[in-house]
């Protein structure tokens, strides 16, 4: 139910400033240019509420709810710090209903600044005029960069949830997580419009949908990254085997690391804490939100596992060069999924020093990538990317594979 009432907070006698509770309808400006559906604005679904006096602000994707609350109100400036990822929001209250302001993506050197406006709305998930549409629903063999001789192939599963459509892409390297929005007929063209904002990405798909096609496709990240795409019904379509993809050269069998703890403490996969265990490493950075996907699956994992001889360590592959920058990164990570298990600070970043990090491997594709060593130290498979919850089947089919491999390797 729509919270109506007014949340009164005093920052002193005046300086007051009043906020609406319940739903709201946020637009980041990602490019002022005109595309086929307007302004290339991204809605951001979110909910404003109260908790133990603290206000608490919830962002919607789909079935996907964030909980920001590391939340700020002064005068009239509103501030949101994004829980995990290094993003935030500076925002004016314009009165109770409307705000505007930006929001910054630390993560980022540039183009990391977009504008952000909202006004309160009656309903939960509002993006009008798009609506939901069973034509979509399935399975879509989706090509980005068509014209481009290294184009990437990736699945495109789309449902019907709450009168919205929602799904999201399946790439080699990972998935788009939760998206929503919706198709409808603009300048009498049938089209596709989805959407995901989770505080390290602003995902906008657009395209023109022509049967059992989509052409004409649009994919925008951000305000930095802009991208053509293109898509056909095909449930026949798979992608390569994520066990495939990075291996071990010849004549290596294990993989070798050393770097400090959170605690500044040197920790090395021959030190005691890991032999005779089966041992999952983690190639993840907290900008990645694929990442955060999968450590929200190996907290429990490991918790569960661990009194049986399982170990897990996290690689930080962060974007600074400040060890108490990173370290505060993958505190804020721990704290938030409850995760138990070692991250060690790599101080490097990307896939090509992750490479350097892991001369072994033929290559890192992606983030995560996870490795998954036996009890006498041998590397017996490294997994690339993460189809996260968003994926459904492929989510719930990863999770059964997983278990039954890490229970098979800890029954040798």
């Amino acid at each position: 139910m729509v919270i109506s009432l007014l949340f009164f907070v005093s920052v002193n006698a005046q300086n007051a400033r009043s906020i609406k509770l319940g739903y709201w309808d946020g637009i980041l400006t990602l490019h002022e240019k005109q595309s086929e559906f307007g302004l290339v604005e991204l809605p951001v679904n979110f909910m404003i509420r109260t908790l133990d006096k603290k206000i608490i602000v919830e962002f919607i994707n789909a079935k996907e709810h964030i909980k920001a609350d590391e939340v700020s109100l002064q005068g009239d400036s509103l501030f949101i710090k994004m829980p995990v990822f290094d993003s935030e929001f500076k925002i004016k209250m314009v009165d109770d209903s409307s705000m505007s302001g930006v929001w910054i993506n630390h993560g980022r050197k540039d183009k990391n600044v977009i504008g952000f406006r909202a006004i309160n709305s009656p309903t939960e998930l509002k993006a009008p005029p798009f609506v939901s549409d069973e034509h979509m629903v399935g399975k879509w063999e989706v090509t980005f960069s068509p014209q481009k001789p290294d184009n990437s192939k990736a699945i495109g599963i789309f449902k019907v949830f709450k009168n919205m459509m929602t799904g999201t892409f399946l790439t080699e390297t990972g998935d788009y997580r939760f998206l929503s929005g919706g198709s409808s007929l603009l300048k009498e063209k049938p089209g596709i419009k989805l959407f995901c904002f989770d505080g390290a990405h602003a995902f906008l798909f657009t395209g023109v949908i022509k049967g059992d096609s989509i052409i004409n496709g649009h994919f925008y990240s951000g305000a930095h990254h802009h991208e053509p795409w293109l898509a056909k019904r095909n449930d026949k379509f798979e992608l390569r085997n994520p066990d495939s993809l990075t291996y071990l050269k010849t004549g290596y069998s294990k993989i070798g690391f050393s770097f400090k703890n959170s605690e500044g403490k040197q920790v090395s996969l021959s030190d005691e804490k890991f032999k005779n265990k089966v041992v999952l490493v983690q190639l993840m950075g907290t900008w990645c939100p694929n990442c955060m996907d999968e450590t929200a699956f190996l907290a429990p994992f490991y918790d569960k596992y661990k009194t049986k001889g399982l170990e897990v360590v996290g690689l930080a592959f962060e974007r600074t060069d400040d060890f108490n920058k990173a370290v505060s990164n993958i505190n804020r990570t721990k704290q938030r999924f409850k995760a138990n298990y070692e991250f060690l600070i790599t101080m490097k970043t990307g896939n090509k020093q992750a490479e350097e990090v892991l001369p072994m491997l033929n290559s890192v594709m992606a983030f995560p990538t996870t490795i998954y060593i036996d009890k006498k130290g041998n590397v017996r498979k490294i997994y690339t990317g993460f189809n996260g919850p968003a994926t459904g089947q492929a989510y719930s089919k990863y999770v059964e594979e997983t278990t039954r491999f890490v229970e098979k390797l800890l029954m040798e």
